[in-house]
């Protein structure tokens, strides 16, 4: 039987169990995929902890990449030996998995298994996040955090081929440098600099229409402070906690702001949204507008270490898991 990494409670990364499994024949509308790579991401530690709640025993993970094995009734468009990744639903943190077949897109030539793994929830949540929450323009002067994280250099890179100009916030001098490699014309030091102060004075006391807002509870107010009146805030995630809750006037006190707090699932949900967002992704990192930093590779049945080193911010760009 294939070996998985499940979880049987939550807690810290010791609850991640290397077992093996049962994995049956494809029902109607599934597809049996034997994962070549696997992607790791922040969400992956908020299912193992707790914070997202799911049905236990659960096995993580979100993304991979793999090869189909066997195609269930009603099945059309896949067929056995089509290279294909996806970004949903969990358990993808396994040697095999079956996988809804309207969740699935090919790969395309050019583009290898550990970059589609690697790309397909980071990268989808990019396309969302610069191109229907908040539509990058030329011209626009835009704030990400994390820049040096997985989603941030996916995001940077994006929004300056659009045309904007990045102001990248990063927690170590470390990181600096590389915000800059993947499009940060400014980079703010989060250790010795204040955001707002910075923002204000690049964009001449004006803010910016836009943040990106992966980091949560240490940076929310600061994003609203960086932004020009009418901005909108994107709060997608909550890699330092959940942001705790906030009176309303304070959104009407700095300039009529908009924040959201939107998720890829709700974006990708209908299977028309879902091959878009893919076929813009696969299409920009094709032409190296978007290069796919994996920076970190572990096997499978090491997760536990990956998650520590996620957690600990000792990783940069993507993470995988290699069955």
């Amino acid at each position: 039987m294939p070996y998985a990494i499940r979880i049987h409670e939550t807690g810290g990364p010791e609850q991640l169990r290397w077992e093996q499994v049962e994995v049956g024949r494809p029902g109607p509308g599934e597809v049996r995929v034997r994962n070549t790579a696997i992607g790791v991401n922040f969400i992956d530690t908020y299912h193992r902890t707790g914070l997202y709640p799911v049905p236990l025993p659960a096995t993580l993970g979100t993304e991979g990449a793999g090869v189909v094995e066997a195609v269930g009734p009603r099945v059309k468009g896949f067929r056995v030996g089509d290279r294909v990744a996806y970004a949903q639903p969990m358990g993808a943190y396994a040697e095999v998995v079956l996988r809804p077949a309207d969740r699935l897109v090919k790969i395309p030539a050019g583009v290898d298994d550990r970059v589609a793994a690697a790309m397909m929830l980071k990268g989808m949540t990019a396309y969302y996040l610069c191109r229907r929450t908040y539509k990058v323009q030329r011209g626009d002067t835009i704030l990400v955090h994390a820049a040096a994280g997985g989603v941030g250099q996916i995001l940077c890179q994006w929004a300056k081929h659009l045309g904007a100009t990045v102001i990248g916030t990063v927690g170590s001098d470390a990181k600096a440098a590389l915000a800059r490699k993947v499009g940060c014309k400014h980079v703010i030091v989060t250790e010795r600099e204040k955001i707002s102060e910075r923002v204000k004075a690049i964009t001449k006391g004006r803010g910016v229409p836009v943040v990106y807002d992966g980091v949560g509870k240490d940076t929310f107010f600061e994003s609203l402070d960086s932004l020009a009146p009418l901005g909108l805030l994107v709060s997608y995630g909550n890699a330092s906690g959940p942001v705790p809750p906030f009176n309303v006037l304070e959104l009407s006190k700095r300039g009529s702001l908009f924040v959201t707090r939107p998720t890829l699932m709700t974006y990708v949900a209908k299977r028309e949204d879902l091959v878009r967002a893919a076929r813009e992704l696969f299409a920009v990192v094709k032409k190296r507008a978007v290069r796919i930093a994996v920076n970190q590779t572990y096997a499978l049945k090491d997760a536990a270490q990956a998650h520590r080193d996620l957690e600990a911010r000792k990783t940069t760009g993507s993470t995988i898991l290699l069955p």
